[in-house]
């Protein structure tokens, strides 16, 4: 243990982001080239008498539209009209604004305590209507609705794919408490998941988004558990002898990629997803960890130390010798799959500073995303566009994104407390 420790000790640095201040944080945006193929699109607040609903659900859909660096959202306290349907909107008026596209919509409310939520997207330069969506919801799915229609224009004016409507879970230490908490993507409406006075580790999403796995020191040494996000349920996945770490879900979701020392040095196993059908991966006098299970469940990609200096290396889910796959810097480690399987995201050390770095798996060419020097877990957003990772920044520890070309940069601050490990879920239904 005091061996693995020391080797990736710089994945386990704590870096800061209470929870507290999740709720309300700036999220501040650095934009690196491109600004100007920004899309500009206007934003009408949403129709609905006597509520402040609609003036929200606009407020979350321009926040997420900016917060991805293609969008200028334009001011729209100037234009006399509220149209809150695709029919009322005058063009001229929004053409004066140089807007590119228009969003209105309306909040209604109907029996049985439900909203219906009705938005048009138009093209104002062509005068024409792009799409038209009706949600019929409860009230507390007003943000998630939002985050949805968010993703329907960010799809529509971008081609790609959606990216709001998902969430995120990371390692939240404060007071002496860890806590593995999950949050909207945008890091508002932090939920605690499990807490304890000991460590908590390497949280992953199942694919479908129901469950976390998650390494927790609570016993004094590290097993992997199998919480259920839905039911409240936990498993206690792998509490062999030594220690167990590092989950990893095969894209399926019936199998885990982990690590157990109990044997040896630490190697890869896989293990069925209720903790039965163990079966031995890796053997070597290596330390193997981290692994990422590839999309296609064919490979697991893991750091190991086989070589001499941490760097990444696959083998075949049914075991076999290992390929290396990254031969750029001093150090790679902690691999992670973009959605399409062709990139592979890394922490890589050089000089000293550890940077996020995306390799293309069939080229084999690199490129260094970020700059923080104390960078740490990457982990794409549903759509592979971005990568959220951990960093430090003035001092304090910060929750930061790049995209996949590493043009547009954010960051959250206002900060004070810890965070680590963070990981991207899939999107939500």
């Amino acid at each position: 243990m005091k061996k693995l420790f020391k080797l990736f000790q710089p994945l386990l640095i704590v870096l800061g982001l209470a929870t507290s201040q999740l709720v309300n944080a700036a999220l501040e945006i650095e934009i690196t080239g491109g600004s100007a193929q920004q899309i500009p699109i206007a934003i009408v607040p949403f129709g609905q008498a006597g509520s402040s609903a609609q003036e929200k659900i606009a407020d979350i859909i321009a926040a997420d539209l900016r917060r991805s660096g293609l969008f200028r959202v334009l001011e729209t306290a100037g234009v006399a009209s509220r149209p809150t349907d695709l029919a009322q909107v005058k063009y001229p008026e929004w053409s004066v604004l140089q807007a590119q596209a228009i969003t209105v919509g309306n909040v209604t409310t109907l029996p049985g305590n439900r909203l219906k939520v009705t938005f048009g997207l138009a093209d104002v330069l062509k005068q024409s209507q792009l799409v038209t969506m009706e949600y019929n919801i409860a009230p507390n799915q007003l943000r998630l609705t939002a985050h949805k229609i968010a993703d329907v224009i960010y799809q529509k004016l971008t081609g790609e794919g959606p990216i709001f409507a998902s969430r995120i879970a990371y390692i939240n230490k404060a007071k002496g408490r860890y806590s593995l908490q999950i949050a909207d993507a945008d890091g508002v409406n932090p939920q605690t998941v499990v807490a304890s006075s000991e460590p908590i580790i390497s949280p992953a999403w199942s694919p479908d988004g129901t469950k976390i796995a998650y390494v927790s020191f609570e016993k004094k040494k590290p097993i992997i558990f199998v919480q259920s996000l839905t039911t409240g349920q936990r498993l206690t996945l792998a509490s062999f002898k030594g220690n167990n770490s590092a989950p990893s879900w095969s894209p399926d979701g019936s199998k885990l990629a982990i690590v157990l020392s109990h044997s040896a040095n630490s190697q890869l196993y896989t293990i069925n997803a209720d903790g039965t059908g163990l079966k031995q991966v890796t053997k070597s006098s290596a330390i193997d960890t981290e692994p990422s299970w590839s999309p296609d469940g064919k490979w697991i990609y893991f750091t190991s130390d086989r070589g001499g200096n941490p760097q990444i290396y696959k083998v075949s889910v049914l075991g076999g010798a290992a390929q290396r796959v990254t031969f750029q810097g001093d150090h790679n480690l902690s691999p992670h799959f973009s959605p399409d399987g062709k990139f592979l995201a890394v922490v890589r050390k050089d000089g000293g500073k550890y940077s996020i770095a995306t390799q293309d798996l069939a080229s084999g060419q690199t490129q260094v995303l970020s700059q923080g020097g104390q960078d740490e877990s990457p982990s794409f957003a549903p759509n592979g566009r971005v990568i959220l990772y951990a960093t430090r920044a003035g001092g304090r520890g910060a929750l930061a994104a790049v995209s996949a070309d590493g043009r547009v940069k954010q960051r959250l601050s206002e900060s004070d407390g810890d965070i680590r490990e963070p990981a991207w879920g899939p999107l939500l239904n």
